[in-house]
């Protein structure tokens, strides 16, 4: 297996030194989430899961790519921040061997504004910043389409992007930017897309300041993902039993109140 750069790997602040077990035969573990909810979810799951015998050292990551690459060479055994749909774009576009071996909670994404209280005050010509990435990008649309400002190409599914809009009467202008900076972003346009563990880490609350919201009932369950080799780890099941408890479950509920509602 070719490993990335160096530069890569050392900006990862990890090693593959300091455990002395293979994956399969960890006890302890590296698990990567993503700063915010992820990683609160994982913090209430690691003392379940130490009474179970398994130790897990959480790892947070600060975007959506690094934390598959860090999967996929060995860098960490497991990781907990994405949904279905972004994996299979990533294993297709990547070439990376990853699985999924339990679904973790749904983060409803959002549109929010700071210049108009819902979509259909957007004037002709608004500037909205969207995913850059395939599947997210193409979860806002279909979210605007829900809303009845654009129309999409059933064909494109749900990866569908800019150029599969086949219908936008008032002419909106789009921006693709990287996921973390859309929070941000809502001082340049007019309306932003931003996935949920994105908008609380930025002090958005997703229940009260946003103007469009998706349904809870969304495909986009965020799922843990393993190595394909590792699928069948004892850890794994380990893990999952540990974070499908009602303990996991009732503090997602009165923690996030809504923003993030479990998925099992």
């Amino acid at each position: 297996m070719s490993l990335p750069p160096v530069a890569g790997r050392v900006a990862l602040g990890l090693s593959l030194a300091a455990f002395g077990a293979t994956a399969a035969e960890a006890e302890e573990i590296r698990i990567g989430v993503s700063a915010g909810p992820h990683a609160e979810i994982m913090e209430v799951v690691k003392p379940i899961a130490a009474e179970a015998g398994l130790e897990i050292e959480v790892i947070e990551f600060t975007d959506y790519v690094v934390p598959n690459q860090a999967l996929q060479y060995g860098d960490i055994e497991a990781n907990s921040f994405q949904h279905l749909p972004y994996l299979e774009n990533q294993n297709e576009d990547r070439g990376f061997d990853l699985v999924s071996v339990a679904k973790t909670v749904v983060f409803p994404m959002g549109f929010y504004s700071k210049t108009v209280d819902s979509l259909d005050e957007l004037e002709e010509g608004a500037t909205v910043a969207i995913q850059n990435d395939p599947t997210n990008g193409g979860r806002a649309l279909l979210l605007l389409e829900s809303e009845g400002l654009i129309e999409v190409d059933d064909a494109a599914g749900l990866t569908a992007g800019v150029i599969d809009i086949t219908e936008n009467p008032k002419n909106l202008e789009f921006v693709e930017l990287d996921a973390a900076q859309l929070p941000r972003s809502l001082e340049d346009v007019d309306a932003a897309a931003v996935n949920t563990n994105y908008a609380v880490e930025a002090g958005l609350d997703p229940n009260t300041d946003s103007i469009a919201q998706e349904t809870p009932d969304s495909p986009y369950t965020n799922i843990i993902a393993v190595r394909a080799e590792d699928a069948e780890a004892p850890w794994v099941q380990t893990l999952v039993d540990a974070y499908h408890t009602d303990e996991v479950k009732a503090f997602v509920e009165e923690r996030f109140g809504g923003s993030v509602v479990p998925g099992w």
